[in-house]
């Protein structure tokens, strides 16, 4: 059977859009038409209705070694870093949980794209590096934001100055990874886990998640108005009414995310 030469695949299974970087033989070092396509596809996903989560992996045993600077490109580098950010706002204001499931190595930018995610699963044998440093660069695809946040000043400067190579355990112990899984079970742990979030209620997952985002930089005040403004959209979708009466009638709820205002009411129709 031919190789899929697509350098970015896409899988819909129940609510669950599975991303797959696939250049497995440069490690899915991430050139320009992976980052044009990977881009492409977070916006989709964004659109599309259908998608409850969204799980990016890599082929061939690795997650991602990071940008592909080997790869020939004569665009000015303020049009490569572009491709960058487009990629790294658009991961980070997809409105639908989204999963990392790491195996091999998450290097550099790759890294990065993975801390990215909301949620991270790797195996024993993962490895990660902010390899910047080693390369005569500093810090891309949105590193710079996210690793204080997760580890603090101190511990995201000794991984990114000395640009250490560090395994699943000390990853999950700074919080960069989530969940560390055997290579046996992580493809069924992670379909199990975004099963739980499909299932969930859509509306009020993607209000908590853009509150936990933005939390971080705002006042205790501007954070409780934030969620007062987040609740009022909650309430208007059947989930918070099917909730109520899931709770009433002792049974577990069954959520389609839809909106709660009768059509002759909305503007949409």
């Amino acid at each position: 059977m031919p190789t899929d030469q697509r350098v970015l695949l896409c899988e819909d299974r129940d609510g669950v859009r599975t991303l797959t970087l696939n250049r497995p033989h440069r490690k899915n070092a991430i050139n320009r038409d992976l980052w044009i396509a990977l881009r492409d596809a977070l916006l989709a996903a964004a659109d599309d209705r259908d998608v409850r989560v969204l799980v990016i992996t890599g082929a061939g045993g690795a997650f991602c070694s990071g940008a592909d600077i080997a790869a020939a490109d004569d665009a000015h580098p303020m049009h490569k870093l572009r491709r960058l950010t487009d990629v790294a706002l658009a991961l980070h204001e997809l409105p639908v949980p989204t999963i990392a499931k790491v195996t091999g190595v998450a290097v550099g930018a790759g890294w990065n794209l993975a801390l990215g995610c909301d949620l991270v699963v790797a195996t024993p044998e993962s490895t990660f590096s902010q390899i910047f440093s080693k390369r005569g660069l500093s810090l891309d695809l949105g590193g710079s934001w996210l690793l204080p946040k997760l580890v603090g000043l101190q511990q995201a400067k000794r991984l990114t100055l000395l640009a250490e190579t560090i395994d699943a355990k000390e990853a999950q112990a700074l919080n960069l990874v989530t969940w560390v899984v055997s290579g046996a079970e992580i493809d069924e742990f992670v379909t199990e886990l975004a099963g739980r979030l499909a299932g969930g209620p859509a509306i009020a997952l993607a209000q908590s998640k853009a509150l936990l985002n933005e939390g971080a930089d705002r006042t205790l005040r501007e954070a409780l108005a934030n969620e007062a403004r987040a609740q009022v959209v909650n309430f208007a979708t059947a989930d918070a009414a099917e909730a109520y009466s899931a709770f009433a009638e002792k049974r577990e709820p069954s959520f389609t995310g839809r909106w709660a205002v009768p059509r002759s009411e909305r503007n949409d129709a």
